[in-house]
């Protein structure tokens, strides 16, 4: 796809400045620069501001909230890279803060509209979920903010080392755990999801997880198992959910996703039968949508099917499917 990169957290051309990450004088010397910002995770929430909470808000390294030290998972600030101007950026968790009489009934849900306020930061800095508010950032914000929450949920859940059990300890500037006692080192991970595009025809497999809301469907999708290409995942992946055999499959896109960390492969494949047999372990409907359906849906005049959320991969590829312009 010539704008396969266009779909959201696509690459913003960041730079990572991988060369930094070993060298803890240089790391030392970026925080310190009079321009260093620092974007806030707060219990998987992202620190934003702008009146449609378009921006993230990046705070000075100086900052109290900074400067008093992580207040979650990790030991230090996660350094993300260099700004177009060359400035230092990092990320800190602060998920040690309770955030006392303030709304936190919709945290973990589906959806998830509540905003936290944190009492040291200016009217209208809120803390807010990324799935909700991601097609309001710029490319390079929601770079950012996917990565920034990827490293930091993967350092939540790899405290300690898989080889011995004792505790590790964060390096690389955010982007390693060593261990003291075995001399492991363990590495930020990401899971490998295809998600497909499958068609006959005219239409599209989509289905629907139990617990999505109603009348939601989507594209069908799984993980990528070891040992598996791509295209024996999708075909896998597809028989096992809905029953149909899948013929050629071909790469679509790609997008990081990180709820928590995966990384989707967008593929399309060709369906070889429309009879769907769902695996109600796997998905709770399977069902054939025409171009004209999703058409309607995408425009809001469906009278029960609604799309995949906007900004997901899988809305990405139904888009570009309606547009013809997959190619």
């Amino acid at each position: 796809m010539k704008n396969a990169e266009q779909v959201t957290f696509g690459g913003s051309g960041l730079d990572r400045a991988a060369h930094m990450r070993g060298n803890a004088e240089t790391l030392t010397a970026a925080q310190s620069h009079p321009a260093a910002a620092c974007m806030m995770i707060w219990r998987g929430k992202v620190l934003v501001t702008g009146q449609g909470l378009d921006q993230l808000a990046l705070l000075p390294m100086t900052h109290s909230l900074v400067s008093a030290g992580p207040g979650g998972v990790i030991e230090a600030p996660v350094f993300l890279g260099l700004s177009a101007e060359d400035t230092p950026l990092f990320a800190v968790d602060i998920s040690a803060w309770t955030a006392e009489g303030l709304d936190l009934t919709g945290l973990g849900e589906f959806v998830d509209k509540s905003e936290q306020q944190h009492p040291d930061l200016p009217e209208g800095y809120v803390f807010a979920e990324l799935r909700r508010i991601m097609t309001r950032l710029s490319p390079r914000d929601a770079e950012l903010a996917a990565t920034a929450k990827a490293v930091i949920g993967w350092h939540e859940t790899h405290r300690f080392c898989a080889r011995c059990g004792a505790a590790s300890e964060m390096s690389q500037g955010g982007w390693q755990r060593s261990c003291p006692s075995c001399g492991g080192q363990h590495f930020p991970r990401t899971d490998p999801v295809v998600i497909m595009l499958i068609t006959h025809g005219d239409s599209v497999l989509m289905g629907r997880s139990p617990g999505w809301p109603e009348g939601m469907f989507s594209l069908l999708a799984g993980f990528v198992e070891p040992g598996e290409t791509l295209e024996a995942a999708v075909r896998r992946e597809v028989m096992e959910e809905a029953g149909v055999p899948v013929g050629n499959v071909s790469y679509l896109s790609s997008q990081p996703w990180p709820f928590p960390a995966s990384l989707m492969f967008g593929c399309a494949g060709e369906a070889l039968a429309r009879d769907i047999v769902i695996d109600p372990v796997e998905i709770e409907e399977a069902m054939w949508v025409s171009k004209s359906e999703m058409m309607q849906a995408f425009a809001g005049d469906h009278p029960s099917l609604l799309p995949a959320r906007k900004g997901a991969i899988a809305h990405f590829l139904l888009e570009n499917w309606l547009a013809d312009t997959l190619d």
